[in-house]
């Protein structure tokens, strides 16, 4: 692989524009080597001869003042024969490195000259990030520092409250001379005091389990801020280390082309500078594996670092056997739907409209879920292709987000269950003796259901259970809006379930069709009972609403006003979803008019937000009309065609099961499409940030307190 592409590979990807610029430079490079090649002068030619006598008798000349040591920390010039002198200088209080070339008059030399400015200005922009961040890690591992001595008082203080309570139960208080809780309380005043650790000390005098309990929180969120931290560190030195070999392998390239020896000079710049120099990350890495294997490890250096270090997702071959296997057993039961479909002659059966209206829609909720894993996958793909970085977006814990071959294996396992189901329970027969379907036979969409169930809340470490579990919580969250604080990942999986109400609206047929409707005889009059038709509305609502309290409670905490103009939008479209609803069930002109205004107005709105807000495009004034100046997808084609695709969203008025299953389809693939783009941008907002991390939040608040 190429140095170019490895580097792009091993780039931080919110940082891509602080590394330096290697393809940039290598353009500069091949303009030099074109020119040299075009403008080649024959050795033996007398005016290539006269010309290069009186470039060294000008270069022989260095003025009444020695020119070479203008520049700060530049060495004096040793030969004829330097091509440069690299020094700093002071440029508005920084430290800027500025290289001297000395061959300007040679032929092509203004070529050589923009190299060199360029690379220089590439080497100061990466000093000074680098020197920026590491500003930030050494005020951080203060911060963490004062953490830690709260974190060693705390435990102290519970150890010695766990003896004392101990000897007060046998009674040998007066005897034992353990400390009273007065006198733990001023132990504890050896570091500056803070509310959690207050909290904790005060609420053991009465429980000691609560103290334990407090003290074992406070070391779980301690430690994820030092495995946190440890990851900055050791990105931080990565990138130290991508850039003093970019740099190293662009000067020696440099020298390749032009058969001149300027890397030596400009190398040993390098490494005095403070990107080369500078141990300061070093010595914070060795001295946060210590400070962690000793108090969070017990002391045992392979199980502290084993904690520390990230866990990198390994390439199973099994996976991509069994997705293999899947999808070939998934395709075998499609024909097989097909040629039973044609055999018994099903489509001109006279139980088909039953069939739609009871079955159909117990198989479409897995069909809409296979869909959307579909589209999930292939959002991983891209995202990872166009160096998305999604992880990071969504807070997966390192090494265990699924890739899109892990995704499209769960979704090909699924539609294995389903399609075998469907094809069990293609039976349209009803028995004349006793006028009921086969018991067993109606009860496998039911059984299918309970195994997904199980499968989805099994406790056991099998079939990606952090992944199983990390959804469920954010569910559980979305379900709880607005009780939880909003993340990117509740978010975007509460927008995910608005584009999923028919799947919803068949968990509310499920339900109805076994407990309320008789199954054996597929009876479905429950769907003209008032009752179905208010829920079938509140169905449908639920994951607007809570992107509305989503919405609200951002709107609170964060103070951003765009997070109400979105809770209106969100609101808008649950007036419209009420409207149509009624309309569909009731009909009328009155509610035909409600609905088609309603529909209007808010197809609109989040046409727009979903545009100009979610993905960032139709910027004014931007270098790529109509989108925005950083665009990750090479065709721009691509971005207008997903514009037109969003108008599909609410196409209203819908008769048929079918009908609906396919506009409901549409709308998945409509939301696949959104969630690209709107990831684009969010992290395209990361890179413009250089927000790379995740905040982990401290337990120890030591803001405005006063000694005990």
């Amino acid at each position: 692989m190429k140095f170019g592409k490895e580097l792009a590979s091993q780039m931080v990807p919110e940082w891509q524009e602080a590394y330096m610029d290697y393809n940039n430079l290598k353009k500069l490079l091949k303009d030099i080597l074109r020119f040299r090649q075009q403008n080649v002068l024959s050795s033996s030619s007398p005016m290539a001869r006269t010309g290069s006598l009186k470039r060294r008798l000008n270069r022989a000349f260095s003025g009444l003042a020695n020119r070479d040591n203008i520049l700060k920390g530049g060495s004096p010039r040793k030969n004829e024969e330097e091509v440069i002198l690299v020094g700093s200088v002071q440029h508005e209080g920084s430290e800027n490195y500025q290289t001297m070339f000395l061959r300007s008059s040679d032929a092509g030399g203004q070529f050589e000259l923009v190299f060199f400015k360029a690379l220089d200005d590439e080497f100061n922009k990466v000093v000074r990030f680098y020197k920026e961040k590491v500003q930030e890690v050494k005020g951080a591992a203060e911060e963490l520092s004062k953490q830690m001595d709260a974190l060693i008082a705390l435990r102290t203080a519970v150890d010695k409250l766990v003896v004392q309570r101990f000897a007060s139960d046998i009674n040998a208080e007066s005897s034992s001379g353990f400390p009273g809780p007065a006198t733990v309380v001023a132990s504890v005043n050896g570091v500056k005091p803070v509310s959690t650790l207050r909290k904790c000390i005060m609420s053991s005098k009465s429980d000691v389990s609560c103290s334990r309990e407090e003290l074992r929180k406070v070391e779980e969120q301690l430690r994820r801020a030092f495995v946190e931290f440890y990851q900055q560190l050791r990105i931080l030195k990565s990138y130290c280390f991508l850039n003093m070999l970019a740099f190293s392998k662009i000067v020696k390239k440099y020298d390749k082309i032009t058969s001149r020896n300027a890397s030596k000079s400009y190398l040993e710049m390098v490494d005095n500078s403070y990107l080369g120099s500078s141990e300061e990350v070093n010595k914070l890495i060795e001295r946060l594996e210590a400070a962690f294997v000793k108090h969070f490890a017990n002391g045992n250096r392979k199980k502290g670092m084993k904690s520390l270090k990230p866990k990198h997702k390994k390439e199973k071959h099994r996976t991509t056997f069994f997705l293999g296997l899947f999808t070939g057993c998934s395709i075998a039961l499609v024909s097989g739907i097909i040629v039973s479909i044609h055999a018994g002659n099903l489509l001109d059966h006279p139980g088909r409209g039953q069939y739609m209206d009871t079955i159909f829609p117990l198989y479409s909720l897995f069909g809409y879920i296979f869909l959307h894993m579909l589209m999930y996958g292939a959002n991983t793909y891209f995202w990872k292709r166009f160096s998305v970085n999604y992880p990071f977006i969504f807070g997966f814990k390192p090494g265990t987000e699924l890739g899109f071959r892990e995704i499209f294996l769960v979704a090909s396992g699924l539609s294995v269950l389903a399609l075998a189901a469907t094809l069990a329970n293609l039976d349209m027969e009803m028995d004349q003796r006793t006028a009921r379907f086969q018991t067993l036979t109606e009860l496998v969409p039911l059984g299918l259901i309970a195994v997904v169930l199980l499968i989805t809340f099994c406790p056991f470490n099998i079939i990606y259970r952090s992944s199983r579990f990390f959804l469920i919580q954010c569910a559980w969250r979305c379900i709880l809006a607005p009780l939880y604080k909003v993340t990117m990942a509740d978010f975007f999986l509460a927008d995910q379930f608005t584009s999923q109400i028919q799947a919803i609206r068949c968990i509310q047929f499920y339900i109805c069709y076994y407990i309320w409707g008789d199954f054996t005889t597929r009876s479905t009059t429950f769907l003209k009972s008032n009752t179905y038709e208010i829920f079938y509305i509140v169905i449908a609502v639920i994951p607007f609403w809570s992107r509305v309290l989503q919405c609200l409670r951002r709107l609170f905490e964060e103070k951003d006003i765009s997070q109400g103009f979105n809770s209106l939008k969100y609101f808008s479209t649950v007036a419209a979803l009420v409207l149509r609803t009624i309309y569909y069930l009731r009909r009328g002109s009155f509610w035909r008019i409600m609905a088609a205004s309603s529909s209007g107005f808010t197809t609109l709105f989040n046409t727009y937000w979903d545009i100009v807000i979610d993905w960032g495009l139709l910027q004014r004034n931007s270098k790529n009309p109509l989108l925005r100046d950083k665009l990750l997808v090479p065709n721009k084609a691509v971005y207008f065609i997903a514009i037109l695709v969003l108008d599909i969203q609410d196409t209203p008025f819908l008769h048929r099961k079918a009908m609906v299953a396919l506009v409901a389809s549409l709308e998945i693939l409509r939301r696949g499409i959104w969630n690209f783009f709107r990831l684009e941008n969010e992290h395209l907002n990361n890179v413009g940030r250089y927000r790379a991390f995740k905040h982990v939040p401290l337990p120890f608040n030591y803001a405005d307190e006063k000694i005990l």
